[in-house]
């Protein structure tokens, strides 16, 4: 019996080091196939049909926080009112506020700090797929009594689409040309080894100032009605990149 058990754990040696091995030998096999690696990309121009205005209402006062602040809310309600009726959103079109902040703003006078104003802020931003609107809503806005037009972005709204037929085209791109590498070498591709995509846009940016439309304060001292031209905007193209970095085993 002893000699039995001896036997058994001696088979059952032998058989964990032949799996460890087989482990080992395919670990090392796997390391030294041999790969081709590469890198692709593809990219398109795209007319954007988004954008995202941002508008900022500050208002102060010397004496009164409250002041300040119902001031505020009437020309954030005014610009909202007027912003809202020229949004389709049936569209997707939509209006939201943000950052609403409200502080009092001192001044120092050595080490004595002086109570300068309250002041009041809060931001209204616009997004909508009227980008023939986008000036006249510039132009509204202002007249409303924002202070300052934050920021204009551009984007397009199918960006994952285009995004994936980029990716197609790119890693087709990069199994024609492996192919053609492999085969000049007397070799076949033999699957992927590893592979990294990636998708990306150059959003349009715009940083509008409050007098782009040059006759719009004239305009409004002289009681211009609505049929004064609006501020021009330029939208301009999206580029979209994709880049597919891939390594095929060969054989």
């Amino acid at each position: 019996m002893k000699k039995l058990i001896t036997t058994a754990l001696l088979l059952g040696v032998l058989a964990g080091v032949s799996a460890i091995s087989t482990q080992a030998i395919t670990g090392i096999n796997e390391k030294e196939r041999g790969y081709i690696s590469l890198s692709t990309s593809a990219n398109t121009e795209v007319a954007p049909d988004v954008a995202e205005i941002s508008f900022a209402v500050k208002t102060s006062d010397t004496k009164s926080m409250q002041k300040a602040t119902v001031m505020n809310k009437e020309i954030s309600d005014k610009l909202l009112g007027i912003l809202k009726g020229m949004l389709n959103t049936s569209n997707g079109d939509f209006i939201k506020t943000s950052d609403f902040n409200a502080s009092p703003i001192y001044t120092y006078n050595g080490n004595k700090k002086n109570l300068d104003r309250y002041e009041v802020s809060n931001r209204v931003i616009v997004h909508t797929k009227s980008i023939d609107k986008v000036g006249n809503m510039i132009d509204k806005a202002i007249e409303a009594g924002a202070t300052n037009v934050d920021s204009l972005n551009f984007s397009v709204s199918n960006y994952e689409s285009q995004c994936n037929s980029l990716i197609e085209i790119a890693s087709k791109k990069a199994s024609t040309r492996a192919t053609i590498a492999a085969k000049s070498m007397g070799t076949t591709l033999d699957g992927v080894r590893s592979m990294d995509i990636s998708c990306s846009e150059n959003s349009v940016r715009s940083y509008p100032r409050l007098y782009m439309a040059k006759n719009m304060v004239a305009d409004a001292a002289e009681g211009a009605t609505a049929n004064q031209s609006s501020t021009s905007i330029s939208e301009g193209v999206i580029k979209v990149y994709a880049n597919v970095n891939v390594s095929f085993f060969v054989k």
